[in-house]
């Protein structure tokens, strides 16, 4: 088929609904339509290069295009492409599911596959709902509601946006959600002038388990991003914090859902977040990362505690009555199995302890300029918060589209990277250069530096 790029730019206007994206703003601007990818960079239909600073909304590891995870999609394509989980097995599902249990925490032993991490958190809810009904419905009658933490993200289907707690995305479909308990973000930058951590730390430990004392009979499960919250602008948890809603879980006999469906695979600098607090979960939802940027796949693993409450006859009806058509897809496994052969092949994790100490370093420029806020970093994940004020850390008016400005000027220098709310996030692909990785820098820190002077100026007016 040929078309020219007028063409694809007019049809995309035409038919094409933009996930997270207002249509009529995005209708009166040219639109950036990628043809082709190569390492850590992404190239548009007239071939302009630009580097993937949100690794293609999180999910890129060794960079796109690579030849080890396109042969393998080859090679498992010649075999079969799909067969279903539904009471049968395949090849790369068993195999993949083999090679989670062995590289997430311990205890952790039994793999429900899906699709998004959306459905991930679904399967964990609807388990550890289901679990505690399994258990003994007469003693657990009251466990039916979750527990998660302020501007909480978890997801966009209706039961991972029912535990979520981001007021923008959520309150629209209020009517439509199952009631949450809210918990205290330890979102220092926000609760605290001085900045100490500890401090907001022990504070929100305690407002947990003043809930948990509360409630612990009424909550089935607490669900939490381990170390950052992603989608509420790269909040990260003080050191301990995990730690502490894991014993907190422990004491009031509720189940933990870790959700690393954003900082799994290496984002936060070790495979999974919680092997950097020693935390094992009883669910952990991973996603994203998992196939290294190549096709959609999620994991949902639990213990052996909560699947032997699932084991009994048919007419018990204690199956988990749950699933989605490509569960367990043989090209997505595949994709997956090589994916975590080449991150321990090339030893990707142990790489980037010197990636990862450039950018704590080069970030710091960011602190000095005007109109940043607060600089957040773990790993390979970055945060960088804009403010009108300083010191009173008042936000850009929202007319002004700051953050949004801050991408197109970016975009126009070579990168493409994307914000949250008022918080401009940098989550490169973990492959990527330290010259790339500095390019990607001084690109934000001059776009940043430009359209928040432009904007200042505007306020003044």
């Amino acid at each position: 088929m040929n078309y020219t790029p007028a063409e694809l730019e007019a049809w995309d206007k035409e038919y094409v609904w933009h996930p997270f994206t207002q249509m009529k703003e995005y209708n009166q601007e040219k639109p950036l339509i990628i043809e082709r990818g190569k390492g850590s960079y992404l190239y548009d239909i007239e071939g302009n290069a630009y580097l993937d600073g949100y690794s293609s909304l999180w999910i890129n590891v060794h960079g796109h295009n690579h030849p080890d995870l396109t042969a393998a999609l080859v090679e498992q394509a010649q075999k079969i492409a799909h067969s279903t989980l539904l009471g049968a097995a395949n090849v790369p599902s068993i195999l993949l599911a083999k090679k989670l249990v062995e590289i997430t925490p311990a205890g952790l032993t039994r793999v429900f596959y899906s699709d998004s991490g959306s459905t991930s958190v679904e399967i964990a809810l609807k388990m550890a709902y289901q679990y505690w009904k399994l258990k003994d419905v007469k003693r657990y009658a009251r466990k039916n509601t979750f527990i998660s933490l302020s501007e909480a993200y978890h997801g966009d289907t209706i039961g991972s946006v029912s535990v979520g707690g981001m007021e923008t995305f959520h309150r629209i479909f209020r009517p439509l959600l199952f009631e949450r308990i809210q918990t205290p973000t330890p979102y220092t930058y926000r609760m605290r002038d001085d900045g100490d951590e500890e401090t907001c730390k022990n504070d929100c430990l305690s407002a947990l388990e003043s809930l948990l004392q509360a409630h612990h009979e009424e909550v089935a499960g607490l669900i939490i991003e381990p170390l950052v919250q992603g989608a509420a602008g790269m909040i990260t948890a003080p050191k301990g914090f995990l730690a502490g809603v894991r014993n907190l879980c422990t004491k009031y006999n509720v189940l933990m859902i870790a959700d690393e469906v954003a900082v799994g695979f290496g984002r936060t600098g070790t495979l999974f977040a919680c092997e950097q607090e020693n935390v094992v979960p009883d669910f952990l939802c991973v996603a994203k990362g998992l196939t290294g940027g190549y096709l959609p796949l999620a994991a949902t693993l639990t213990n052996d505690e909560v699947y032997q409450a699932f084991l009994g006859d048919s007419a018990e009806l204690k199956t988990f009555f749950h699933g989605h058509t490509y569960t367990g897809n043989q090209l997505a496994c595949a994709a997956a199995l090589k994916n975590i052969e080449l991150i321990e092949k090339n030893r990707l994790i142990e790489s980037l302890g010197d990636k990862i100490a450039m950018l704590e370093s080069r970030l710091q420029a960011f602190r000095e300029l005007p109109h940043v806020g607060d600089v957040r970093q773990c790993g390979m994940m970055v945060g960088i918060e804009l403010v009108k004020d300083k010191t009173t850390k008042e936000m850009f008016p929202l007319h002004l589209a700051v953050e949004h400005s801050v991408i197109l000027q970016a975009r126009k220098l070579g990168a493409i990277i994307r914000p949250l709310g008022p918080v401009i996030v940098l989550m490169p692909i973990l492959s990527m250069s330290e010259a790339e990785l500095k390019r990607l820098l001084d690109i934000t820190y001059e776009s940043i530096q430009t359209v928040t002077h432009s904007a200042f100026a505007a306020c003044s007016i």
